[in-house]
């Protein structure tokens, strides 16, 4: 009874923590800054910056 109670738990755990990571890495990170083309927009670890409607945003590079 208590081993079945602490797999659960442990299960519970990790599909929280599986899920967590999923939903920050399909996250991105808007930047208000105003651009014409991609080569205004900067670049940060693991991250490229795109002109999209006039402002920049980061895309995750995969």
């Amino acid at each position: 009874m208590v081993e079945t109670r602490k797999f659960v738990y442990i299960l519970i755990l990790l599909i929280s923590i599986f899920l967590f990571i999923i939903i920050c890495d399909s996250t991105y990170i808007p930047i208000t800054r105003t651009c014409i083309t991609d080569k205004d927009c900067p670049s940060w670890k693991n991250y490229t910056g795109r002109c999209r409607k006039g402002f920049c945003i980061l895309n995750r590079d995969r």
